[in-house]
């Protein structure tokens, strides 16, 4: 494997966060290597997506097993054999039975972590970058935005051009669309989906079969979301309203499979349901490849509203 040694050495981490009494506590890691206090992160690999490396990498650091919640951007630096590293950062709130397990032990590359208040944090980090991320999950904080939820928009995966039966929502996923589904399903599990709904036809029940079994749920099938449907109610958007109305009711966090002639109308009702600003930037948000999904950050609090969006790809 060649190495492209110009390109920038992605990471990924997170705030990890809990909350005692009225308290948020956010934690540092003391690395014996470097000398220094930071946030848990560590580098991408090859095959993986960002979300799915910063889950893993805060598991591997901290113990703790955690979903991603906001995004709290990125820090660019350059390393000492003078390549950039570009580091992504969300917050991760650690649940009450990750912190009861508590699997941390100190080994070589951390051995410390320290639950602390955001200002004794700010004390502690030994990197303004870092600091800097600390300040813009203050800001969430203090707004009530760590508190929240998402909508997962998924295209199917790459699917053959037609069907034995001549039906369109019989088409199979191809050999690619295959190992796309098996790709993408890290991806989604970081996220810590409660919910999968999917149209009806095969290519998209197959693309979120193999994440629907991770999670020991069933796959619900909904027409609203076919493209089937969309043409027979002549693109009226009623009920795929409708859903959105009950999926953002519900405040839990979900994975929606449709298909790209639908996608930009499934973000366009989050953003109408919601009553947040859209600008065109849910249209845009919408225009997915297969296998890509947009990520809805939503608030809990009603109505709603949009918090933040983002978009990845199966790593294949």
């Amino acid at each position: 494997m060649t190495v492209d040694l110009t390109a920038p050495v992605l990471a990924a981490g997170a705030v990890c966060w809990r909350r005692r009494g009225r308290v948020t506590e956010v934690l540092v890691i003391s690395r014996p290597r470097h000398k220094d206090v930071s946030l848990p992160k560590g580098k991408v690999e090859e095959t993986e997506s960002l979300p799915e490396a910063a889950v893993r990498e805060i598991r591997e650091e901290t113990g703790f097993g955690v979903h991603l919640g906001l995004p709290l951007g990125v820090t660019e630096y350059v390393l000492p054999n003078g390549r950039d590293k570009t580091v992504y950062y969300w917050a991760a709130e650690v649940p009450l039975a990750e912190l009861a397990r508590g699997r941390f032990r100190p080994n070589d590359e951390v051995d410390r972590l320290d639950w602390v208040s955001i200002a004794k944090a700010r004390r502690l980090l030994s990197y303004e970058r870092d600091a800097e991320v600390l300040q813009r999950f203050a800001t969430a904080a203090a707004s009530g935005d760590l508190d929240s939820f998402r909508l997962i928009v998924l295209r199917h995966a790459k699917a053959a051009f037609d069907s034995a039966s001549g039906r369109d929502a019989d088409r199979k996923l191809t050999a690619r669309g295959e190992e796309q589904a098996k790709a993408v399903v890290p991806g989604l599990l970081a996220w810590g989906p409660h919910t999968v709904i999917s149209s009806p036809a095969t290519r998209c029940v197959d693309t979120v079969a193999a994440t629907a079994k991770a999670l020991e749920k069933n796959v619900k099938k909904n027409i609203a979301i076919s493209q089937d449907g969309w043409e027979a109610a002549g693109h009226d958007p009623k009920a795929i309203r409708e859903l959105i109305q009950r999926r953002v009711g519900k405040g839990r966090t979900t994975v929606l499979c449709s298909h790209a002639p639908v996608l930009p109308e499934l973000l366009e009702q989050i953003a109408r349901v919601t009553h947040s600003p859209n600008g065109n930037r849910t249209t845009r948000a919408g225009i997915l490849a297969t296998a890509e999904y947009t990520v809805v950050h939503l608030s809990a609090a009603e109505p709603h509203s949009i918090l933040a969006m983002e978009t990845y790809a199966a790593p294949v």
